[in-house]
């Protein structure tokens, strides 16, 4: 096991890290915990009730978080003809075709999500084993293979993320910065919670929401009761 530094095991010092808190007790631990000199990344790990190697099972998609990321989310996008300006008027940063793959090929790598329209896909192909491991494949599950690519741009640009469970049936994501007000980062949550409450596996048996842990960069995690955030929703 990693040693754990001085300022971490203060950190633990401030809460109790077997209870489970309530969703704005856990927002307001946070900023307690947190020692990190710059704004850090407010990131949630939700355990889900899943087997993802049953594709029965397996949940993905994407959510627009109603107060954004935080961070300025570079858009790239792989079209052709009137979809390309389209896109550029939309705000998209990087507009392009095969001179787009050629520059990935070659190692660029220097954008935040990609999208493509679907005639666009043969190429994009090409470079799926590069753009596959650092989570910019475009796919149609998360809205990012479309012919409306001036809707997917303002999406990605206002706030849109894409989740996916992990192996261990976890789902990872940011929902902010530890700068927003505490309201802004509950929204956040919530918008993302109620999300995967509504796309759960009818496949799925017994406990659907296993665990929820907020947790900031470098900070410990805290730990939030689920049943609590279930119940604001009717989705269950």
């Amino acid at each position: 096991m990693a040693k754990r530094g001085k300022k971490f095991n203060a950190a633990l010092e401030k809460f109790d890290r077997q209870k489970r808190h309530d969703l704005d007790e856990g927002v307001a631990l946070l900023r307690e915990v947190s020692y990190s000199k710059f704004d850090a990344t407010v990131e949630v790990a939700i355990n889900l009730g899943v087997n993802p190697k049953h594709a029965d099972q397996m949940v993905r998609g994407a959510v627009v978080l109603p107060h954004g990321t935080g961070k300025v989310n570079r858009v790239l996008v792989f079209a052709k003809g009137d979809k390309e300006a389209e896109a550029t008027e939309a705000g998209a940063d990087f507009v392009g075709g095969e001179d787009l793959v050629e520059k990935i090929k070659n190692g660029w790598f220097d954008f935040d999500t990609a999208i493509a329209t679907p005639n666009m896909m043969v190429q994009v192909g090409k470079i799926g084993r590069l753009l596959g491991p650092r989570g910019l494949m475009p796919n149609p599950k998360v809205g990012t293979v479309t012919f409306d690519v001036g809707a997917a741009v303002k999406a990605a640009k206002a706030g849109k993320i894409s989740f996916r469970v992990d192996r261990a049936g976890i789902i990872h994501a940011g929902i902010g910065k530890l700068s927003f007000d505490a309201t802004k980062l509950c929204d956040n949550f919530n918008a993302l919670f109620e999300t995967l409450l509504k796309m759960r596996p009818s496949a799925a048996k017994g406990t659907y929401v296993k665990s929820v842990t907020l947790s900031t960069t470098h900070a410990p995690g805290i730990r939030v009761d689920p049943v609590g955030v279930i119940s604001q929703f009717r989705v269950t």
